[in-house]
């Protein structure tokens, strides 16, 4: 049973290692890169990487119709690595797949739930908690608090990415879930605490059941923030899908929670710590890495000098992490929502 992971890639050569490391250990057995527009030597690192025989990585030069990620799943597409794939999944450089079944692999996560050809994993978001320096250190250890289990707003904290079987159901590859359903395709959906989803997730649904617990069998560890240092380098490299909003503090504030500790991730600590080290024990690929990292923090620095980006340093610095509404104001405005989505009237 082969798995594929993809994703596209700018600038992210100091997190890649830590990544590809756990998703090694985690059971992928093949993981497909597609990178644009570097300027810390991240491709040059996928080159590396390739030719260690650790992924394929492909470049994806613009100009693209609606962003490099889009033009990337289109060739990912047509590629042979996803052709004869058997589960499917696109996962970025800050998601880091936790199943807590078995041994912790994603070959675990599927023989729990045999009847499966789709299993969305939940994004458990990692706030930033105050850490204002970036690190060269891993960032599942850096990152430990997270959302409540059980939340409904932001409705964004409950996006998943979909593991899926590659077996015909669907014909193109999204960044969320897989798309375009085949005509006579009968997928079966199950949820991140072995739920059964109805027929509505099969089409275009791209957010758990909001208010329960969709973890206990896998979660997706999300750690889009970071330090604040990293995040403002973050918001200089823009969105990967044209369509989407920009990164700012509206960014930050619906993702930046920090009221539970969840160290589950570090049952793979010692197993994934041995194979980045592996990765780093070749001076190639060493070299490669700390030119990265230092790459980003001399463009920190660089940002500061521009006021756009040093008031948006100074506004991450005296905002506070979020807080989860009280139920009955949570409940208001996801009723609002409903209204206004036509759920009800």
């Amino acid at each position: 049973m082969s798995f594929t992971a993809i994703t596209a890639m700018k600038n992210e050569g100091a997190f890649l290692l830590e990544w590809v490391a756990h998703l090694g250990v985690i059971g992928f057995d093949n993981i497909l890169v597609f990178s644009n527009d570097c300027e810390d030597g991240t491709d040059a690192m996928l080159d590396r990487l390739q030719a260690m025989g650790r992924l394929t990585h492909l470049r994806n030069p613009g100009p693209w119709d609606k962003g490099p990620q889009w033009d990337a799943l289109k060739a990912a597409d047509r590629h042979p690595l996803v052709k004869a794939a058997e589960w499917i999944m696109f996962v970025d450089v800050d998601e880091f797949p936790n199943i807590h079944v078995g041994d912790g692999t994603v070959q675990a996560l599927v023989a729990a739930l045999p009847e499966a050809t789709a299993i969305p994993l939940t994004w458990r978001m990692f706030g930033n908690c105050g850490q204002v320096a970036f690190e060269d250190r891993p960032v599942t250890e850096q990152f430990i608090r997270a959302a409540p289990a059980r939340i409904r707003w932001p409705w964004r904290l409950q996006m998943f990415k979909t593991l899926f079987r590659n077996d015909g159901s669907y014909r193109k590859l999204g960044v969320h879930r897989p798309r375009a359903p085949a005509p006579d395709a009968t997928p079966r959906w199950f949820d991140g605490s072995g739920r059964e989803l109805p027929e509505v997730f099969h089409k275009n649904r791209l957010f758990s059941v909001t208010g329960e617990d969709n973890y206990q069998l896998a979660q997706l560890n999300h750690y889009a923030l970071g330090a604040m240092e990293s995040y403002i380098v973050k918001c200089d490299r823009g969105r990967a899908n044209r369509e989407a909003s920009a990164f700012d503090m509206s960014y930050w504030v619906e993702r930046n929670f920090c009221d539970t500790e969840d160290t589950s991730i570090a049952r793979y600590a010692a197993t994934s710590d041995a194979a980045r080290m592996t990765l780093l024990a070749d001076p190639e690929l060493a070299a490669l890495h700390a030119q990265a990292v230092a790459w980003r923090k001399a463009r920190f620095e660089a940002l500061m000098l521009n006021e756009e980006f040093r008031a948006l340093f100074g506004r991450l610095l005296v905002t506070p992490p979020s807080r989860p509404m009280p139920k009955a104001l949570e409940d208001r405005i996801v009723h609002y929502g409903q209204r206004a989505n036509g759920l009800i009237s």
